[in-house]
């Protein structure tokens, strides 16, 4: 029984006005030798850890609201607060705490914070001025008994002295009568002193007051006194709305009166708060905090108590899924449950993981697969509502459950996408519902992510609001940075698999759609224009490619295997392209950025893809058609060209400048164009570098004699410098005709200069083939050329090295440099004229 009454929730207040629950535990009253004082300690009944340590200070301000809660400030803008299980357990520890302090525990709070200068000025008075005098309550006394509420506002003291006057001689229930009188009366005057009693009553920010003030039988008279604003020329028909426009409609009865009675509370009370009351000042903002905390309990419990009743929760189950179930019926379920999941915000995080937890256990995900495919509008928003409360709250339920599903549906869901992007080419439309015809779509019962995605393609509000909801939920869903929990590691690999393979291609429907190409196009009459693939006139369809568009390159951006695959597999880039030519310049850069991204990404495979679908043309043709217009689209295309120069992309440089140099010389301004031609010939001079330095080491590591010489030179000079070998006329006669034939021959090998190919670069013929090497010429009296392939092959009869080996006849008629270079020449006339010494230097 002690652990029962002593059973409290602990509560802290942060930033924003909302209560924080710190946790569920046991609480009691003990004297702690470290704060040399009687503490409240609270243990957590889960593991015993201390929740909350807090000295009982004498000066402490505690407040007792509700007969369940106690709360008290232990530091500027630190708020605590306990609420008990019993109220048994309550008024213990508030006897204890007023024990502590000497107080009365039949108050309601113990002491108000007060400055300094106000409690010299509080001691200063006479005794007889502490306790504030009501006048009578008459008609004749309204204006002096507004005249006071409204004074004591600014002082927390009076405030206090004033609601324990009020609590004490239930006066409230006395001003209300008083209400009824001057409403049959006519008596506008009174009204509108009472509007102002009433008002001021709610800002001395009472609990106890609250309780009498917002009871069964006293809350309408407080509607109704807050109706005859001053302001107003007529009064406000608030209690009319409440009682007549807004039923309250039990779509499963509730048996249970206490949970009725809080439901009908808190419904009020937040009408009270949201439309009468006005926005309070920045004065007046912490003057209803206590409403506010009121409002909050009120929905914890009403949550705790629904989510205890399995009979109730199960049977509102059953009717949303049951076939029979008339619209509605059906309507007010689902209506219900997204009330029911809006009052758990209210939860902290431990409860509402246990709320879901119970939803997920009673079936709520199936209920919203059926649910969300229905024809009623009304019906698929709350569900999209209670599906984004799901997905916010735990992505991998959802994820969890969509895997789950039977799998012998997952063939007609792929096989139903297939048929809905084949029947729709290419006219694919929003402009009469979804545009795809019943029966091609994918089935309702198939699997829940292709229900939401069905429903983003279909979402008939002209400005996409509930595709917009579920494509943010789309993406929560197959974000990897959410996947990455340690109970379950292959949650992403399996889950983007399961993505890609069953859901990808029925996103992606509608695009690929719009941007089939027009194979039939040339069979068109004479005279007839041909279609623009992607709807011109469809502003809505434009609207849901962009929505599609930044799905897929978030993809691109986090999905790194599965998107590359499917992009190659579907030619997916070629076909957003196709979207450069929309009307909508917003579609454009859609389809823009998908490609910046994947250029962004660096990746040699999806440079490759570019280069070899020519994709740059359908970019550069859009630059061009924006001709001189100095716009968002213009420097998105600039921006692109820049990255690829900034970042040095080799091949894709090459390519830009190979196939649309001329194209793009023209523009001149900006320099991105000519810095890109300016990192294309940096290149090729690297390369011709690299070559002319392998020409050189290929030539001399073949010649035998001149490797030879190299020896004996650096025998006779024991190890010294080539530079100071000995004098020309010492040289052996035989080196000095080798070189002349060489040089000869190398002569008349620069006619086989290999040629520029269209691309820019050269392409090359080895000419060490097994011909040459064998002594055989080709039928000009040359040595045959052969590819590379063919002349590295062991099948030649001896390796390229060893068919080229230098002995003297072989040397005059079969080596062949790889490269002619315009400057080999002048180094030829150099090396005449040169000390041969440093010839050796070369090819050291």
């Amino acid at each position: 029984m002690s652990d029962t009454r002593r059973r409290v929730k602990v509560y802290t207040l942060n930033e924003d006005r909302q209560w924080d629950d710190r946790g569920t535990g046991h609480v009691s009253s003990t004297f702690v030798e470290r704060l040399k004082g009687i503490s409240l300690l609270v243990r957590a009944e889960s593991d015993g850890s201390l929740l909350l340590e807090s000295k009982i200070s004498p000066n402490t301000a505690y407040q007792k609201q509700q007969d369940t809660l106690i709360v008290w400030s232990e530091a500027e803008n630190y708020d605590l607060a306990l609420s008990f299980q019993e109220k048994a357990g309550c008024d213990e520890i508030w006897e204890k705490i007023c024990q502590v302090q000497g107080k009365d525990p039949a108050l309601e709070i113990t002491q108000d914070p007060i400055d300094e200068s106000e409690e010299e000025r509080f001691e200063e008075m006479p005794e007889t001025s502490h306790l504030v005098e009501l006048p009578v309550c008459e008609l004749t006394r309204l204006e002096e008994i507004a005249d006071l509420v409204t004074s004591v506002l600014s002082s927390p003291i009076r405030r206090e002295k004033l609601a324990l006057a009020l609590m004490s001689e239930g006066y409230i229930k006395k001003l209300l009568q008083l209400f009824q009188v001057c409403e049959d009366l006519d008596n506008r005057e009174g009204l509108h002193h009472l509007y102002e009693i009433v008002r001021g009553v709610l800002f001395l920010n009472k609990a106890a007051l609250f309780e009498v003030m917002f009871s069964d039988d006293c809350i309408m008279d407080v509607v109704g006194c807050l109706e005859y604003d001053p302001a107003l020329v007529q009064p406000k028909r608030h209690r009319e709305f409440l009682t007549k426009t807004a039923k309250f409609k039990e779509v499963i009865p509730i048996t249970d009166s206490e949970l009725r009675q809080k439901i009908h509370q808190t419904y009020r009370v937040q009408y009270i708060q949201d439309i009468i009351l006005p926005t309070p000042s920045v004065f007046e903002e912490n003057f209803l905090s206590t409403l506010t905390s009121f409002i909050f309990f009120n929905k914890v419990e009403i949550v705790s108590m629904l989510q205890e009743d399995e009979k109730f929760l199960t049977e509102v189950f059953a009717q949303l899924t049951d076939e029979a179930t008339e619209d509605s019926k059906r309507r007010e379920l689902v209506n219900f449950f997204k009330e029911f999941c809006a009052f758990s915000q209210t939860l902290q995080p431990q409860n509402r993981d246990v709320f879901f937890k119970t939803l997920a256990n009673l079936g709520i995900l199936p209920a919203l697969e059926i649910v969300m495919g229905m024809d009623d509008l009304q019906v698929r928003a709350a569900a999209t509502d209670i599906f984004s409360y799901l997905v916010e709250f735990s992505p991998s339920m959802v994820r969890e459950f969509v895997m789950q599903e039977p799998q012998q549906t997952d063939d007609v869901s792929r096989d139903m996408a297939a048929v809905c992007v084949d029947t729709h080419k290419p006219g694919f439309s929003l402009t009469s519902g979804c545009g795809l015809t019943d029966g091609m779509c994918v089935p309702q019962d198939v699997l829940l992510i292709n229900v939401v995605i069905k429903q983003m393609i279909c979402d008939s509000d002209p400005e996409l609001g509930g595709a917009v909801q579920l494509m943010g939920l789309l993406r929560t869903l197959i974000d990897p940075e959410n996947m990455l929990a340690p109970t379950n590691k292959t949650e992403k690999t399996e889950f983007l698999s399961f993505f890609y393979k069953y859901c990808m291609q029925v996103l992606t429907a509608p695009l690929l759609a719009n941007t089939a190409d027009e194979k039939n196009s040339k069979d068109l009459p004479e005279g007839s224009t041909k279609i623009n693939p992607v709807c011109p006139d469809n502003f809505q369809t434009a609207q849901l490619l962009a929505l599609i568009l930044e799905l897929l390159t978030f993809c691109v951006e986090h999905h790194t295997y599965h998107i590359k695959t499917y992009i190659m597999n579907k030619d997916l880039l070629r076909r957003v392209l196709v979207l450069m030519n929309s009307k909508h310049t917003f579609l454009a850069l859609c389809a823009l950025r998908f490609m910046r991204r994947i250029i962004g990404l660096k990746d040699e495979y999806y440079n490759r893809y570019i280069i070899k679908g020519n994709l740059f043309e359908p970019v550069i043709n859009a630059l061009l058609d924006n001709g001189t217009r100095y716009n968002l689209l213009n420097s998105a295309i600039i921006e692109l060209f820049e990255f690829i120069k900034v970042e040095d992309i080799k091949s894709l440089i090459a390519h830009i400048v190979d196939n649309f140099y001329k194209t793009l010389e023209t523009i001149e301004y900006v320099q991105t164009f000519k810095g890109l031609k300016g990192r294309y010939e940096q290149e090729k001079d690297r390369q011709t570098q690299r070559l002319n330095s392998r020409y050189r080491r290929d030539a001399r590591s073949l010649d035998e004699d001149e490797e030879m010489w190299f020896n004996d030179d650096e025998d006779d000079e024991e190890g010294e410098a080539v530079e100071k070998s000995r004098p020309e006329e010492d040289f052996p006669e035989s080196y000095g005709k080798y070189m002349e034939a060489k040089k000869v021959k190398e002569s008349e090998d620069k006619e086989n200069f290999p040629k520029r190919t269209q691309t820019g670069s050269f392409k090359f013929t080895l000419s060490h083939s097994a011909g040459a090497a064998n002594g055989t010429n080709g039928a000009n009296g040359k040595p045959a050329a052969t590819s590379p392939s063919s002349a590295a092959t062991p099948n030649n009869g001896s390796s390229a090295k060893t068919a080229a080996l230098p002995s003297p006849p072989v040397v005059k008629t079969g080596l062949v440099g790889l490269v002619d270079y315009p400057d080999d020449e002048d180094e030829e006339d150099e090396d005449e004229e040169q000390s041969p010494r440093k010839r050796p230097r070369l090819g050291s």
